[in-house]
């Protein structure tokens, strides 16, 4: 299962999976596969990060492999569908979605494998998102408050167990927290059909900031595009974006209110975007 790395121009390392063209571009230019890359498994999808690690989705199972490339091992294999991996801050467990008897809920797992710990209960969909950057909360998505549509929003619940406490915001599809806990980058709504490249339409929304303080909003520059996936890495939002018409990696610096596009795909489209100890994967 072939991974590759690029350095663009900043000094932050970004590791992209190439899972639908088997090409990685840097800037401009397209690397080479690695001898044997091309007959390798291209169906990786969900990849998240650690300092040592990047787990990801394959085959309805969460696999793990070494950050610098090498043999995937498979961390869970229940006949379940395990879907939306994402590592704890210190990298020593994976938050996952599990869909065992007919639902979608949280678990947890160690990253060096053992009996996943169930999180919640509810009869809805709950989906992973990610941390609180202390590494006490999961992160989901869950409409569970929402009727007679179950909108998803934001919610963490405690890898101790008790119920989950929504997030101040109404509408969230994805979002991240910045690593000081004071704001969250989020997506509002889920796209209808995310192989519609260029759709410029209603449901495209740009990213979104909010400052937990003062619960204040910023939009990302935007000109209609679809903005999807953000995730905080120091101090920038990184998200995806068809600005170009393919689907590529951008960042997004509050400090310079600057957008750059970190990939220049061409042909595919990046499918899904985390980060974690100063990567984004």
């Amino acid at each position: 299962m072939p991974l590759r790395t690029f350095l663009p121009a900043t000094a932050l390392r970004v590791l992209l999976l190439a899972v639908a063209a088997n090409v990685l571009a840097s800037g401009a230019e397209a690397q080479t596969p690695p001898a044997g890359g091309a007959q390798g498994t291209r169906l990786l999808r969900q990849p998240t990060v650690s300092a040592t690690s990047i787990a990801f989705a394959y085959a309805g199972d969460i696999w793990v492999v070494p950050r610098e490339g090498g043999d995937a091992r498979r961390l869970t294999s229940f006949q379940g569908v395990e879907s939306s991996p994402r590592f704890s801050p210190d990298g020593r467990q994976v938050a996952f979605t599990g869909a065992y008897a007919g639902n979608q809920d949280v678990y947890v797992v160690p990253t060096e494998g053992g009996e996943p710990r169930r999180l919640t209960w509810h009869p809805g969909p709950d989906i992973v998102r990610g941390w609180t950057p202390d590494g006490k909360q999961v992160v989901l998505t869950s409409g569970r408050t929402n009727a007679p549509t179950a909108v998803p929003k934001l919610w963490t619940v405690s890898t101790g167990g008790g119920l989950p406490k929504p997030l101040p915001i109404p509408r969230v599809y994805k979002g991240s927290h910045s690593s000081d806990g004071r704001r969250i980058a989020y997506q509002a709504i889920a796209p209808t059909d995310v192989e519609w490249r260029n759709y410029r339409g209603g449901q495209a929304q740009p990213i979104r900031i909010l400052e937990v303080a003062d619960l204040s909003v910023t939009k990302l520059p935007w000109t209609g595009s679809n903005d999807t996936d953000p995730v905080w890495v120091g101090d920038r939002v990184f998200f995806l974006s068809d600005r170009d018409l393919a689907v590529n990696v951008y960042s997004y610096t509050p400090a310079t209110k600057q957008v750059v596009q970190l990939t220049r795909f061409r042909d595919f489209d990046a499918k899904a975007l985390d980060g974690g100890a100063g990567a984004v994967v």
